[in-house]
């Protein structure tokens, strides 16, 4: 697919999620394959025009980081523009406007999903940021405030209008949060509201078919993937290959996750230093681990690290723990499979063949609801 002047490798897209979609992250989800596009932690536009420590790191990036955007919050119409400028100057190939954020402390200064109520507050806005730089605007939002004001569509025309590149639908309402089941007709909706732009549906994909779902219900042009990348790294190749030949990929053996656990993990240290990379990786261990299967001592220790060799040590504690749960070979005994032990978090197929996980909460982090 293309957005703005790109041609894309995939039409499958890594979604912003605060605190987690830092660049360690996504160059490991980028060199397993299929990812497209990629879009930083939402940035105050503020912080980023005064050049905050804090801004800045969550705006580095690498030649390998690419494509990719930068996502901006706020509401001043300066600010936003002069920071859409200040992204250009450091040769990003988007940015992207939050207009879906539902926690009070983006929202309470008039950004993220309060956006979606002042359409042509908003409009002026965006115009704005499109004048002033040469690269694509896009725009992420949610289907509305709640049910009775379901804006998204209007919302999308009036973007097309003013000249966005593209525009992300996350289909659920401010209201709702991350409750219930994604509203794909609400998606579609979107969808059909636009002429030329296209739009990403994002929500509930947790695996390839959930995916080939949302495109096939929706006509979304592509899918951004967020929690679920969080869950499994490997989801944009596997989805890359279902969408492109039909067939799934057998999911990756316990070898290859710690492989890339132990890369992740690296590149905290490479990026955050050694003691303050591994007490931040305490939070991402752990999701690895939900496809170890029997995994309760790692989980312990790994929230306890402080340095490369307190992650290795419980590595190695999980690895003699772990024999009791297996064959003569070193196999997982059947019954302890990541696969029959996560059947019991399994939501029911809805007969659209794309039963999807149930148990893939929201992580915690400086930004609490994405």
């Amino acid at each position: 697919m293309r957005l703005g002047p790109y041609t894309l490798s995939s039409n499958l897209f890594l979604s912003p999620l605060a605190g987690y979609t830092n660049l360690p992250m996504r160059l490991t989800v980028r060199e397993l394959g299929g990812l497209g596009w990629a879009t930083t932690d939402l940035v105050n536009a503020r912080s980023l025009l005064e050049r905050s420590a804090g801004a800045m790191r969550l705006v580095t990036t690498c030649a390998e980081d690419r494509p990719m955007a930068i996502q901006l919050f706020g509401s001043v119409p300066e600010e936003m523009r002069d920071a859409a400028v200040m992204c250009e100057a450091l040769g990003v190939q988007a940015v992207d406007i939050n207009m879906g954020c539902p926690v009070k402390k983006v929202v309470s200064i008039g950004g993220g999903s309060a956006m979606m109520t002042a359409l042509d507050k908003t409009a002026a806005l965006v115009r704005g940021m499109i004048a002033a730089v040469k690269i694509p605007v896009t725009a992420k939002m949610r289907l509305g405030w709640d049910d009775a004001n379901l804006t998204a569509p209007d919302l999308a025309r009036v973007l097309e209008d003013a000249g966005v590149a593209a525009v992300f639908v996350h289909g659920r309402t401010r209201a709702q949060g991350f409750s219930g089941r994604v509203n794909l007709a609400g998606i579609r909706a979107v969808v059909q509201a636009v002429k030329t732009i296209p739009v990403i549906g994002n929500g509930d994909i947790t695996t390839p078919e959930a995916a080939r779902h949302m495109i096939n219900e929706t006509g979304c042009a592509g899918v951004s993937v967020g929690r679920g990348a969080f869950y499994d790294p490997w989801i944009f190749r596997r989805t890359e290959i279902f969408l492109r030949t039909g067939g799934l990929t057998p999911e990756p053996d316990l070898t290859e996750r710690v492989r890339v656990l132990r890369r992740h993990f690296d590149r905290y240290l490479e990026f955050y230093g050694e003691e303050n990379g591994a007490r931040q990786f305490r939070r991402v261990a752990p999701w690895y681990a939900k496809r170890f299967g029997p995994a309760r001592v790692f989980k312990q220790a790994v929230t306890r690290i402080t340095s490369r060799a307190d992650f290795e040590s419980a590595l190695a504690e999980f690895a003699s723990w772990r024999a009791q749960f297996c064959d003569g070979h070193g196999q997982l005994l059947e019954k302890f499979q990541p696969e029959k032990m996560e059947a019991s978090f399994m939501r029911e197929d809805d007969g659209s063949g794309t039963a999807e996980r149930e148990g893939i909460r929201v992580p915690k982090g400086p930004v609490e609801v994405w």
